[in-house]
């Protein structure tokens, strides 16, 4: 896939927006294989001419905040790119920005290719406009403008060029481009979701490892489901996810291989491993061991093979998540007499106990913009899924239920997947198990639809 960035109004050559992305390769799971090969079939993006006489005095200047946003969610028109494929990239467009619920969009008639009508479109209440024409069947061109409305600016335009069946990323990638010049954020819409699949009775249910768009489509089914599968984490830097894997009735950590299918145990441990996270870096796994009745913390190095022992408290410590820049990690640990939430460093010093809150604490996970922690609280016999700062402080309560669990962060650190499952009644009736999104502010929760019954969100980094 190729793309053209349009240069904004002042005619000058805007950045490329992203390098050369590769089409789907070996078992049909990576999206790395071809960076930055472009004519070998990857995304191109490059500038287009501009359409107006004056340009922003800041390209990077975001519109509007997202503290604005959500108070009043921006007015924006996404008319249809065409008919056909067009047609379905404006609507993917469309639907990426209003799931955040920080745009609003409008109804706006096709085929907007030269200059807009800006008073039409203010008198519709629009702030923005994203105008855009697809063309071409095995191969495709996708061009896109950005338009400041209340101005007259063109605040981005861009040109896509790629392989048809890669319309959807395309799609996405556009999404981003909005939502970073008009809030001046990354977006994460090019992104996806690694995911436990559930099928079958309550007690009896079949897991298996699956991956899809952040949206929900393009579910793939990974592993057969002859054994119990659980908490799948995305490498950061390679085509590669840590699960739990009970093969052959003895839990262990697993690396699958999304380029080529392949699958490989992680090391070997005395007891059982489980509750993998790769270093921001992607070189080292931290996961848990068992040790007699309690569970140390390792940290592994895929490169040697080595393994480095950094707790030893003779409790459970387990539930390990590094901190953006690799130099702390949180866990969980009942070293204390219930389980509670403590930070230390990357060795295993300096521990301190961070979760004061009434209940017990579990599942945390450091955002990437390094300033929250997500956790899950058991409290009264609900669940809830909440946010604190690294030293506890600021704790807040995002939503509640029977059973929730899992967070995730998307990339820019805004949006929290989750799991939600509700109780079971006699015979395990009545049961489910599904994802969820949440704004780390408690705001716009909304299910994530899967085909099947779904557990243990991982939100992948952009562009994987």
């Amino acid at each position: 896939m190729r793309s053209e960035d349009l240069p904004i109004l002042d005619d000058s050559t805007a950045q490329a927006l992203r390098d050369s992305f590769s089409g789907f390769s070996g078992a049909g799971l990576s999206r790395r294989g071809l960076l930055g090969g472009a004519m070998a079939g990857g995304l191109l993006a490059t500038p287009l001419s501009a359409l107006a006489q004056t340009a922003p005095s800041d390209q990077g200047q975001a519109e509007i905040t997202v503290d604005q946003a959500r108070n009043a969610p921006i007015p924006i028109v996404v008319p249809s790119f065409g008919e056909g494929l067009g047609d379905q990239i404006s609507s993917v467009v469309a639907a990426d920005l209003e799931s955040t619920g920080l745009f609003k969009v409008l109804p706006g008639q096709a085929g907007v290719t030269g200059v807009p009508d800006f008073a039409a479109l203010k008198a519709q209440g629009a702030r923005a406009l994203v105008a855009g024409l697809a063309a071409g069947s095995g191969s495709v061109r996708v061009e896109m403008r950005l338009w400041d409305v209340l101005t007259g600016q063109q605040l981005q335009g861009t040109a896509y060029t790629a392989s048809s069946a890669n319309w959807r990323r395309i799609a996405h990638i556009i999404g981003d481009v909005v939502y970073e010049r008009m809030l001046g954020e990354k977006g994460y819409f090019d992104t996806r979701i690694a995911y436990i699949a559930r099928t079958g009775p309550r007690h009896r249910q079949i897991t298996r490892l699956a991956i899809m768009d952040y949206d929900g489509a393009n579910e793939r089914i990974l592993t057969s489901g002859q054994w119990l599968t659980l908490t799948p984490r995305f490498n950061p830097v390679r085509d590669q996810v840590a699960f739990l894997s009970y093969a052959n009735d003895r839990p262990r950590v697993y690396l699958f291989n999304l380029a080529s299918g392949a699958q490989r145990m992680l090391g070997e441990f005395q007891g059982i491993s489980f509750a993998p996270r790769f270093s921001p870096n992607g070189s080292q796994v931290v996961l848990s061991a068992t040790r007699g009745a309690g569970s140390d913390i390792f940290i592994f190095d895929l490169a040697s093979g080595s393994k480095r022992q950094i707790t030893n408290s003779g409790a459970i410590d387990t539930s390990p998540c590094f901190s953006p820049d690799g130099s702390r990690i949180v866990f969980n640990s009942d070293r204390g007499g219930s389980p509670q939430l403590y930070v230390m460093s990357a060795s295993g010093d300096g521990v301190q106990r961070i979760s004061y809150g009434n209940g017990r604490y579990g599942s945390p996970v450091w955002s990437p913009r390094g300033d929250q922690i997500a956790f899950v609280r058991l409290s009264g016999g609900q669940f809830s899924l909440g946010v604190m700062a690294p030293d506890g402080s600021g704790e807040r309560i995002l939503t509640q239920g029977f059973t929730i669990d899992s967070p995730s962060f998307c990339p820019n650190g805004r949006v929290l997947a989750f799991c939600r499952q509700s109780a079971a009644r006699a015979g395990g009736a009545g049961f489910s198990s599904g994802l969820g999104m949440i704004d780390i502010t408690g705001f716009n929760e909304r299910p994530l639809r899967t085909s099947t019954g779904a557990s243990d969100p991982a939100w992948s980094p952009l562009n994987t």
